[in-house]
């Protein structure tokens, strides 16, 4: 385990294995994945406002694509011109190029604590002894090809948790695409039939990462990629609300300004 995440995985693990015990007389042996969750959505509530701050970034960065792609047209062989076009553009309608992306790198480190946690057998120098609990009699520390096998009843609690992420990966991507799409206005509708067969996979990366990793670390997989969906459905209304003007000049034919020569 990396030095540096050490302390703050040190720090998470106790909290856990602090609610697992509380909240053992009351579950008995769902303690631990009860514990997984709430906590996984504990540290997601905290950085919501950054999820949602990214979300607004994409929905902002769709809608201005059509924008964005005439002025790479009209300014082809001007790059410094096109530069300060796309940045005016940017400054207009209140965004950045980097508004999707910053907040979720800002994310980063507290989500791979959270990851680091449930996949490593030992914190602190310790034996990690959430691992060591079960859900329906599968360790939380077993993965998927080991122990009795895929095809065992073991292998089925797996499959029901990949199952269980794979169609949350399916509703995530739909959702997302439904969001581009509404943000970009019709220019964007037909966009997703080119889309290559590795992009449509790219949302399921997340159910092969489940696949290689203890129990513990899918059942938060689970949890975290749920909570992703529900900030994506409240982004979602929360923008469908709002006006739609800049799609709508778009389609309009709205002209960019001319830049005013220095």
């Amino acid at each position: 385990m990396s030095s540096l995440l050490g302390v703050p995985v040190d720090a998470a693990y106790h909290l856990v294995s602090g609610f697992t015990g509380i909240l053992t007389p009351v579950l008995g042996g769902l303690a631990a994945v009860a514990a997984i969750v709430a906590f996984t959505m504990a540290v997601r509530t905290l950085l919501m406002p950054l999820s949602l701050r990214a979300l607004r970034g994409q929905a902002a960065a769709a809608r201005l694509a059509p924008q964005l792609q005439a002025l790479r047209q009209r300014y082809a062989k001007q790059p410094e011109r096109l530069q300060r076009q796309m940045s005016a553009l940017y400054k207009r309608e209140g965004t950045s190029l980097f508004a999707g992306f910053a907040p979720l790198l800002l994310q980063w480190p507290f989500l791979s604590v959270l990851y680091l946690l449930f996949r490593s057998p030992r914190v602190g120098g310790q034996p990690n002894t959430l691992l060591s609990r079960d859900l329906f009699g599968v360790p939380l520390g077993m993965h998927w090809l080991s122990g009795a096998g895929p095809a065992s009843a073991q292998g089925a609690v797996f499959l029901g948790v990949f199952a269980l992420l794979a169609g949350l990966c399916w509703l995530s991507a739909r959702l997302g695409r439904l969001m581009t799409a509404r943000a970009a206005g019709a220019q964007a509708t037909g966009a997703g039939a080119g889309t290559g067969l590795l992009v449509r996979a790219l949302p399921y990366l997340t159910v092969v990462i489940a696949a290689f990793a203890p129990l513990a670390a899918g059942i938060y997989l689970l949890a975290s990629l749920a909570w992703s969906l529900a900030e994506r459905r409240l982004s979602s209304r929360k923008t469908h609300a709002g006006p739609l003007s800049a799609p709508a000049a778009v389609s309009r034919g709205r002209r960019f300004p001319p830049e005013r020569s220095s």
